[in-house]
This record gives structure tokens, C-alpha cells and sequence, in this order.
């Protein structure tokens, strides 16, 4: 064989390596690149829950949410915390809990703690059929008022009672975080409620 062709043959054989080590070089780090991206979304990935039943058009700004989704909200609150079995208590708070605002988080899951206990050891339940929904855009808060129902081993303890609940938000991050549930006094029309007068520690009577 010609001693020159022999070595332009191997020149171009190089030539051949290194443009094929560069493609799998790049194909290497792409597919790192994406494992990278993988690894990240992972663990990220969070499961965001809204209200089953969203039949109202609503608006959200940096720090506020519209009145109409508060009660969407508060509405679905009230459903999760008031109306409640020994069945259904723990799934309910633990979807409740994806709500919470951090700061109230573990407070509030140790009182729907005590409550789920409670339920259970009593073979108690409770149903809420929310009747009036007020909302305050400028608070972003909801008052909620509705009949309460509760029972004991299947049976009524009393004839269902009119309780209002007040619903505290949080719009922060391009989300609603719930800041506290708690009973308020309930106000014939006409009378007004004090706010203020609500039980400091936000647990709702049953």
C-alpha cells in the first residue's frame, strides 16, 4: 500500500474519532442535563387540591383574592372540618392541612388531632349545611353560617343548630392559605357580630 495514502486514510480516521467523541460527549452531557432537570421536579412536585366544585368566575391579584373565591373556599373549609365522621376525619384534616398557613400548621393540626379523637371515641359525626357565606375583601375573611347537626352512635343530640364560623385567609405566593376556622357568634338579621368576641383559639365548637 502507498506509505501516503496509508497515512491520509489514517488522518481522516482520526478525524472520524474525534467528531464521533464529540457527539457522544455532547449526548453524555445532555442526558446529565436532563437527569439534573428530572431530580428537580421531583423533588419539588407538590399536589395541589382545590375545591371540587368551582361554578363561580373569580380574580386573584398579587395579595388578594376576589370575593367569590373566598367563599369557594370557605365553603370547602367548612365541609372539610364540619362535616365530619370517624371515617372520613383523618383523610379530611390531612387534606385541610395542605392549606394551612406554615406558621399555623402545627397548631392547628394538634387541635384537629384532639378532634379526631374525640370523634372516634365517641362514635360522634357531624354534618354543616352552609346556608349564608359573607365575604371581606379587604380582610379576607369569610363569615360562614349554616345549621349544624350532630350525632352520637347514629343518633341526633340535639335539633340542628344555626352556628356561623369565621374563615381567615392568606394570599400569599399565588395561593389562599388558611389562617384560622373558628366559631363566632351568630347574629339574627339585623344584629351585628363582634368579631372579636370569637374564641381566641380558633378551635370550632361542635
Amino acid at each position: 500500500m502507498d506509505f501516503a495514502q496509508h497515512q491520509n486514510d489514517l488522518r481522516a480516521q482520526r478525524r472520524a474519532n474525534r467528531v464521533l467523541s464529540a457527539i457522544v460527549g455532547a449526548l453524555s452531557l445532555s442526558v446529565l442535563l436532563c437527569l439534573v432537570v428530572i431530580v428537580s421536579i421531583v423533588g419539588s412536585d407538590r399536589t395541589v387540591i382545590v375545591p371540587p366544585n368551582i361554578d363561580r368566575t373569580f380574580w386573584v391579584t398579587k395579595e388578594k383574592a376576589s370575593r367569590e373565591y373566598l367563599e369557594e373556599m370557605a365553603s370547602y373549609v367548612a365541609w372539610l372540618v364540619l362535616d365530619v365522621t370517624p371515617t372520613t376525619v383523618d383523610w379530611k384534616k390531612n387534606v385541610l392541612l395542605n392549606w394551612v398557613a406554615p406558621d399555623q400548621h402545627a397548631a392547628m393540626k394538634t387541635k384537629m388531632d384532639i378532634e379526631a379523637e374525640r370523634l372516634r371515641s365517641n362514635n360522634a359525626a357531624t354534618f354543616f349545611l352552609v346556608q349564608q357565606l359573607a365575604a371581606d375583601e379587604s380582610k379576607q375573611s369569610v363569615v360562614v353560617t349554616g345549621r349544624l347537626r350532630r350525632q352520637i352512635n347514629g343518633a341526633d343530640v340535639t335539633d340542628p343548630e344555626t352556628r356561623s364560623y369565621l374563615a381567615q385567609f392568606q394570599y400569599v405566593g399565588g395561593r389562599v392559605h388558611i389562617q384560622s376556622f373558628k366559631e363566632i357568634p351568630y347574629a339574627q338579621a339585623g344584629q351585628q357580630v363582634r368579631v372579636g368576641a370569637a374564641d381566641p383559639n380558633g378551635a370550632p365548637a361542635r
